[in-house]
């Protein structure tokens, strides 16, 4: 032990970083904060939040679509938990670049990693490295304004292929369908409408490898499909197939129900005839396909030229086998959306098959599957990408549980003192955000939404933007850090 302080007392209160700022590492510094042992007196807590980007909530402001208000409104939540002013926010911070393991560990007597999974889990068939095949959580990244990615995407296919039945599937689907111009009431970046406005799609085709019963995508999620202006959801007879499973599932589970009330009601008021629907833009559903191959053809060699499938049946355990049927789907781009996977932590176990940190419970574990004194982990770094949001909360409880379970043993801090972790980021140059300075970024995008409606019409449309997202990580940094950046 490094000092003679008792540990968590008012004189030297347990100090904690939590690595990620998306809601599963603001759920773990708030029920930390919130614990029996902070409210009976017999704890206290110092916490610091750290994230690799300017702006804090994580997934919220990066993973979730601009046109989803009533999930953004986690931010509000979120928000007042950080706005007590007993946790502090540190943005713009890159655990193994600014700040190693050694680091945290001498400034800190835990360390809780919550950095959560935005790359896309591998598909492995032929043809998925065409030129037009595109990960699902990368474009999530870009119409989201991520900092790190390219301004630009190529939108330049009519015909669209998405693997996936979750909702993140459905997300891509929608926002490749749905019209530029019903995007401006969101937070969507400039350039984001302005790709999206020239984009010539006509169809989007979603394909599910088992049947209505099995989709992984929520109420919410569908519903929205069918509030897109000027989009025809468009079904198939042939994919619509129940088995005792099915049935069990259906009757067992509410949302199954309702998710296969909503879809049967829409294929029985489908006209026969689908020449009789007039929309510029049609979404496709398919259930009962299973990818097999992407190819191209002798006019555009090296390019996506369409897609191949085997057609599934249900095998009566909610699982679905090949029936050796294949059919082809002429598309110009495919977008795979299967899930999310982890991504390594320098200086900490990682299994790569699971894309997931090693660990009991959110005690992080090494390679002989040891627990690693005072290391920890949550969300889906911890679990996996799977789940909603509020899922987290329950995950970080378990996590802050084991910590507290463990904090006699902790091996404590060199350097505590709160300050020092401020000298240390402002001796190596770290441009550091701050929560006041986040504040002054999201006064800085709402101003340019006020702008844009004060002015009647955004790109000629009129509308009221509730806020233009600030996509550049340098401006993000200049204008949460105090330079005057003009409205």
């Amino acid at each position: 032990m490094s000092t003679n302080t008792p540990v968590g007392t008012a004189a030297r209160p347990l100090r904690v970083a939590v690595v990620g700022s998306g809601p599963a590492g603001v759920y773990a510094a708030d029920i930390l904060t919130k614990s029996e042992a902070v409210k009976s007196g017999e704890l206290t807590v110092s916490i610091d939040l750290f994230d690799r980007y300017p702006a804090p909530y994580g997934l919220i402001r990066y993973g979730v679509a601009p046109d989803h208000p009533r999930i953004k409104g986690i931010v509000n939540a979120l928000h007042k938990v950080l706005d007590r002013g007993d946790i502090r926010f540190f943005g713009n911070v890159d655990y193994g670049t600014d700040l190693s393991i050694d680091d945290l560990r001498t400034h800190y007597d835990a360390v809780i990693f919550a950095t959560g999974a935005i790359k896309d889990a591998d598909l492995n068939i032929p043809g998925i490295e065409l030129e037009g095949s595109y990960g699902g959580a990368d474009f999530v990244s870009w119409y989201d304004g991520h900092p790190d990615v390219s301004r630009e995407w190529p939108l330049e296919a009519k015909e669209i292929a998405v693997i996936g039945n979750g909702n993140v599937a459905l997300d891509v689907a929608r926002m490749l369908s749905k019209h530029a111009d019903d995007l401006l009431v969101s937070e969507i970046p400039d350039n984001v409408y302005r790709a999206l406005k020239d984009s010539p799609v006509t169809d989007v085709h979603v394909f599910g490898r088992r049947g209505p019963a099995q989709v992984k995508f929520t109420p919410l999620e569908l519903r929205e499909l069918s509030h897109s202006k000027d989009v025809d959801i468009i079904l198939y007879a042939e994919d619509f197939e129940f088995d005792a499973e099915s049935d069990r599932q259906i009757q067992s589970n509410n949302q199954t129900k309702t998710m296969v009330g909503t879809l049967t009601n829409w294929i029985a008021e489908q006209p026969e005839d689908l020449s009789e629907l007039t929309a510029s833009r049609r979404l496709h559903l398919h259930f009962l396909h299973s990818p097999v191959e992407v190819y191209d053809d002798a006019e555009a060699p090296g390019r996506v030229a369409g897609i191949k499938f085997e057609r599934t049946e249900l095998d009566g355990t909610g699982n679905a086998r090949g029936t050796g049927e294949f059919v082809d789907y002429p598309v110009q781009a495919v977008y795979r959306a299967i899930g999310y996977f982890g991504s390594a932590l320098p200086e900490v176990e990682f299994d790569h098959s699971k894309g997931v940190v090693p660990n009991d419970g959110g005690r992080v574990l090494d390679a002989a599957g040891t627990h690693v004194p005072g290391i920890y982990a949550t969300g889906w770094i911890k679990r996996g990408p799977v789940g909603l949001i509020g899922h987290t909360k329950g995950d970080a409880l378990e996590t802050v549980t084991y910590l507290l379970e463990d904090r006699e043993n902790l091996p404590l801090a060199a350097t505590p003192a709160p300050e020092a972790i401020v000298e240390l980021l402002a001796g190596r140059g770290v441009e550091y955000t701050s929560w006041e300075g986040w504040l002054a970024l999201d006064e800085h995008e709402r101003a340019l939404g006020d702008k844009a409606s004060a002015a009647g019409e955004s790109h000629g449309v009129a509308v009221q933007r509730e806020r233009i997202k600030v996509v550049p990580r340098e401006d993000m940094v200049e204008i949460s850090r105090g330079a005057a950046v003009e409205v």
